[in-house]
C-alpha cells in the first residue's frame, strides 16, 4: 500500500520503512551465502573462479546503485509534493536511462572480462570459470540493475513490504535452483558449475524485475511507468546523473578502501590476513540495520522536504541516527563480550587468527554507534539530494583518515596490524562526529532538487499538450 510520511508517528514511520528493507538487505546476503555454500561443494576452483569474477561485477553493479538512489530522491521529493505525475515522469526516465545504461554495461563487461581476469592473475579452470560467470552475468546485468532500481522507485513512495517478498521469493529460487544448476540432477540435469550458479542469478534476478515491472506498469501502488514519458529528456537525465554518480563513487571508495587496507595488512602475515576478512565479513552484517535506516531515512526525508516540512525531516533524521546509535552501541557491546566466540564460529580450531580477530573486534566494538551515525546522516544527506556532500565525507571517513592513519600507526609505529584496527575505532569516530556536525549546520535543508529540474510531462490527449 502506497503510504505517504509526511505525517503521524515519526518513530512508526522509520520502523515500518526500515524494517522491511533491513529484512530484504539480510535475505540479499542469504542469497549470496547459498551461492558460495553449493559452489564450495562444487570445487575449489569454482570458488576461486567467484573470487576473482564478484568484485568486478561488484564494481559495475555499484554504478547502477548510483540511479537507484537518484530514483529514490527523485520520487519521494515528487510524492512528497503530492505531483503524481512528475512521479510517474521522472520514474519513467530513470528506467530509461536504466535500459540504456544496462546495455552499455552488458556489452563492456562482455568484451573486457576475459582480459580484465587474466591481468587479475587467474589461471586455468579458475580462469575458465570466472570469466564464463561474468560474460553470463553481464549479459542478464540490465535484470540486475532493474531489480534494485524498481525497488528505489517503489521505496521512494514507501512501499517496501512487496519488494521484501520479491526479494524472499528470489532466495527461494536461489536455494532450489542452485544444486541442481551447479551441481547436477543425475542423467537429466548436468553439473554446470560456475555457470549454473550466473544462470540461477540472472533467472532469479530477471523474474523478479519482471514482477516489479509489472507492478509499476499497472500502477497498482499509485506509481505508474508510462510509455508517454519515454522520449529522453536530456535536463532531467543530466540531473538523474548528478545526483547518481555520487553515490556509485561511494560504493566504490568504500570497496577501494579495504582493498588498499588489504595491502597494508597483508604485511603481518596470513594470520592477520585471514582475521581482517573475517571481521570485515562480520562488520558487513553489523551495518546492515544501519543501511536499513539510512535509506528510510532516504525516503522519509525526501518526501518531507517534497512537501516543504523541513523541521519533520529534521526530526526524523534525529530519531533515526539516535536509534542506529542506540542500537549500535548495544551490538558493539555484545559483540566485545562475544568476540572470541563470533570468530571461532568462522574458524574453530585456528588460536592464533581467534585472538587477533577479537582483539580486532574489542578495539573498535564501541566506535560502531559513530559509523552508524554517519550511515544513517549520509542517507539524510542523500534525501535532501546532497549526494556530493555525502560521497565526500565517505571519501574523507575511509580513505583520508582510514588508510592515512593505518599506515602511519601499522607502518611506522610499535602497534604494527593494531594500528590498522585502530584506524577503523578512530575513522569511526571522527567520521560519525563530523557527519553530525555538518548535519547541524543545516546545509541541506537548502537545497531544492524539485525546483532545479525542469520537468515537462507532455500527455498526448485529443492532439493537446497538457504540461504539469
Amino acid at each position: 500500500m502506497t503510504k505517504k510520511f509526511t505525517e503521524g508517528s515519526i518513530i512508526s514511520a522509520i520502523l515500518s520503512l526500515s524494517i522491511p528493507v533491513v529484512i530484504s538487505n539480510l535475505l540479499q546476503t542469504v542469497y549470496n551465502l547459498i551461492d558460495a555454500f553449493w559452489l564450495g561443494r562444487f570445487s575449489r576452483e569454482a570458488v576461486a573462479s567467484i573470487s576473482f569474477s564478484f568484485p568486478i561485477l561488484f564494481l559495475f553493479i555499484s554504478l547502477g546503485a548510483g540511479i537507484t538512489v537518484a530514483g529514490t530522491i527523485l520520487v519521494s521529493q515528487f510524492f512528497g509534493k503530492g505531483e503524481s505525475k512528475k512521479v510517474d515522469y521522472v520514474a519513467t526516465q530513470i528506467v530509461l536511462l536504466v535500459v540504456i545504461f544496462g546495455i552499455i554495461v552488458s556489452l563492456i563487461g562482455i568484451f573486457l572480462s576475459p582480459s580484465v581476469i587474466k591481468s587479475a592473475g587467474a589461471k586455468g579452470e579458475v580462469l575458465t570459470g570466472a570469466i564464463s560467470y561474468l560474460k553470463i552475468c553481464f549479459a542478464g546485468v540490465i535484470f540486475i540493475f532493474g531489480f534494485f532500481v524498481f525497488q528505489s522507485l517503489l521505496r521512494g513512495i514507501g512501499v517496501v513490504i512487496l519488494p521484501m517478498f520479491v526479494v524472499f521469493s528470489t532466495v527461494l529460487l536461489n536455494f532450489f535452483l542452485d544444486p541442481i544448476f551447479i551441481l547436477g540432477w543425475g542423467n537429466i540435469f548436468p553439473p554446470m558449475g560456475v555457470k549454473g550458479a550466473a544462470y540461477v542469478t540472472v533467472l532469479s534476478q530477471g523474474i523478479a524485475t519482471l514482477i516489479l515491472f509489472y507492478v509499476l506498469l499497472k500502477g497498482i501502488y499509485g506509481i505508474r511507468i508510462n510509455f508517454k514519458y519515454l522520449k529522453p529528456d536530456i535536463s532531467l537525465i543530466k540531473k538523474i546523473l548528478s545526483l547518481g554518480v555520487p553515490p556509485a563513487l561511494e560504493h566504490s571508495i568504500r570497496a577501494f578502501s579495504f582493498s588498499l587496507l588489504i595491502f597494508i595488512v597483508g604485511k603481518f602475515g596470513e594470520t592477520v590476513v585471514a582475521s581482517y576478512g573475517i571481521v570485515m565479513r562480520i562488520f558487513g552484517f553489523i551495518t546492515i540495520p544501519a543501511v536499513g535506516v539510512a535509506m528510510a531515512t532516504t525516503a522519509l526525508v525526501g518526501q518531507n522536504m517534497g512537501a516543504e516540512k523541513l523541521r519533520r525531516a529534521e526530526k526524523i533524521s534525529i530519531i533515526s541516527s539516535l536509534l542506529t546509535f542506540i542500537f549500535m552501541l548495544l551490538l558493539g557491546a555484545v559483540f566485545f563480550i562475544f568476540s572470541k566466540e563470533l570468530i571461532s564460529f568462522f574458524i574453530p580450531e585456528d588460536l592464533a587468527v581467534i585472538n587477533t580477530g577479537a582483539e580486532f573486534i574489542k578495539i573498535v566494538s564501541f566506535t560502531l554507534g559513530f559509523m552508524g551515525l554517519q550511515i544513517v546522516f549520509n542517507g539524510t544527506f542523500r534525501g535532501s539530494g546532497n549526494t556530493k556532500q555525502a560521497m565526500f565525507l565517505t571519501l574523507f571517513t575511509f580513505i583520508i583518515l582510514r588508510i592515512t592513519i593505518a599506515w602511519l600507526l601499522s607502518l611506522h609505529s610499535p602497534l604494527k596490524e593494531k594500528g590498522v584496527w585502530y584506524s577503523f575505532a578512530i575513522s569511526n569516530l571522527i567520521g560519525g562526529i563530523t557527519a553530525l556536525i555538518l548535519f547541524l549546520t543545516g546545509f541541506w535543508k537548502r537545497k531544492r532538487i524539485t525546483e532545479e529540474i525542469d520537468v515537462k510531462i507532455k500527455i498526448i490527449e485529443k492532439e493537446a499538450e497538457i504540461l504539469y
